[in-house]
């Protein structure tokens, strides 16, 4: 898989497991870009649901995406601190200047505090019935949401503190 470049606009799309497109991010910026991990930002980037719907994100964010994980991590920067919404998700693929990743529809909400969330498993478990999830593919998202987990709870990866304003602060130097 080729890396993308430090500096370079992406589209981040979001996909269901039927391989149904359900959202995409506009312009979103590489801050740093390898085979396994992407870290990217985005401030007030439109944002288009697969209904035709678009919204503009409210806050700066910074994204981590990682080829090996069952997840992705969305850092955003609000005035009473950090908040990260995290998704369940396949590893991300790069291609076509797009960031491109399965949505499995369960989600945790961390506070700046660091308690959490677990949000849509109504959700997930409509969509597991109805897209016909195989079971080893159930098994894997539950392991890797309680590897999330740990890495909330240990401040590891992207919860790290400063990881998030340090790569703010790198994404101011491109505005």
């Amino acid at each position: 898989m080729v890396a993308p470049k430090s500096g370079t606009k992406i589209q981040i799309q979001s996909y269901k497991h039927n391989g149904q497109l359900h959202r995409v991010w506009e312009n979103s910026l590489v801050l740093k870009g390898t085979e396994t991990i992407v870290i990217g930002a985005n401030d007030k980037t439109e944002v288009k649901e697969s209904d035709g719907r678009k919204w503009i994100t409210r806050e700066p964010a910074i994204c981590y995406f990682h080829s090996k994980y069952w997840f992705n991590i969305i850092g955003m920067l609000r005035t009473d601190g950090i908040y990260f919404y995290c998704n369940i998700s396949s590893p991300f693929i790069f291609e076509e200047n797009a960031i491109k990743y399965i949505d499995y529809d369960l989600d945790v909400k961390v506070y700046p505090d660091m308690t959490f969330d677990l949000l849509d498993e109504d959700e997930y478990e409509e969509h597991r019935k109805q897209m016909n999830y195989p079971r080893v593919l159930d098994r894997i998202l539950h392991q890797q949401l309680e590897y999330l987990l740990r890495w909330v709870r240990q401040k590891k990866g992207p919860f790290l503190p400063g990881f998030v304003d340090e790569w703010y602060e790198r994404y101011l130097t491109y505005r």
